[in-house]
């Protein structure tokens, strides 16, 4: 496993190293309990004492159950049966992408929520060919890989409704909205937590500095928890990959233990950011005591 824990607080630096398995099980546990002896308070209220680790485990282990309740819900039923309802009775890709909420369940599926507020932006982009270099949708995915791929899965520039009205398609797309908004409510108590579970689900497919760079919530993860700043954005692409595979081996993301260890070490950084927001200081203690459940 090989990362770098610069730009961590040295309580977390010192508690990934024991996480991760640096030195002996011992050693490791004996390091979670000399963390939690000297650097516990209790924290204040204004940010979640939730153990991010074990609201990690709890949401993995619960996932498929919780997200069959998420589809459940009234107003993610409505929302599903409507969409469910405009694809099936569609003449047009362009009157199926004008509906506001087939394009926010759309949207929202295939990880660009945020731009359902640009329906003109996401239309076009949608509708643009991905095989052609200078098409919208290759020109938004230097920001945002998603475009490109959304539209290579629907091909509605070549296609038309051919593949979004498939049953197979529609239902994946129904059950990938369910499970971005599950993911979205785990964020209330946990922050983080949806680009926690959204990463050790992705990153194996994931080989480059690039391709991490250009999926929002990838870069997020990666840079967070590499304590990379956010104005990376600003420097040359170049500078930006050399920030990324300074401090991470891309390789490691094909080894499921790494990914785990590399979330739970986000997970850890994102609340600590939120409790220095808040003026309350790290719980380490409750922390401290559910990892030694993951050393080796």
């Amino acid at each position: 496993m090989s990362v770098s824990l610069a730009g961590l607080p040295s309580n977390l630096s010192t508690l990934f190293s024991a996480i991760s398995g640096t030195g002996s099980t011992a050693n490791s546990a004996a390091s979670l309990v000399s963390i939690a002896q000297g650097s516990v308070t209790a924290a204040t209220t204004g940010a979640s004492s939730e153990n991010p680790i074990v609201a990690l485990q709890v949401a993995q282990r619960n996932q498929t159950q919780d997200i069959k309740n998420e589809a459940l819900q009234p107003a993610v039923q409505r929302q599903i049966a409507a969409f469910t309802k405009a694809v099936n009775s569609a003449t047009s890709v362009k009157q199926l992408l004008s509906n506001p909420t087939v394009l926010n369940v759309l949207l929202t599926a295939n990880g660009l929520g945020s731009e359902a507020g640009y329906p003109a932006l996401a239309q076009k982009a949608l509708m643009s060919n991905p095989s052609d270099p200078n098409s919208l949708a290759n020109q938004l995915s230097g920001t945002n890989s998603q475009w490109l791929s959304t539209a290579q899965t629907y091909q509605f520039a070549t296609k038309g409704l051919a593949i979004i009205q498939q049953p197979s398609a529609i239902s994946t797309i129904t059950n990938g909205y369910a499970e971005v908004l599950w993911r979205q409510s785990l964020d209330a108590q946990t922050p983080g937590l949806s680009n926690a579970l959204y990463f050790i689900q992705n990153a194996k497919n994931f080989t480059s500095a690039v391709q991490i760079l250009g999926d929002s919530v990838m870069r997020s993860v990666v840079t967070t928890a590499l304590g990379i700043p956010q104005q990376i954005a600003y420097q040359p692409l170049s500078a930006q990959e050399q920030s990324i595979t300074s401090g991470l081996n891309i390789s490691d993301l094909q080894n499921p233990k790494f990914i785990q260890s590399f979330a739970d070490r986000y997970l850890a950084v994102e609340q600590s950011k939120a409790q220095t927001s808040t003026g309350s200081s790290s719980n380490l203690e409750s922390l401290a005591v559910q990892a030694q459940g993951l050393l080796a």
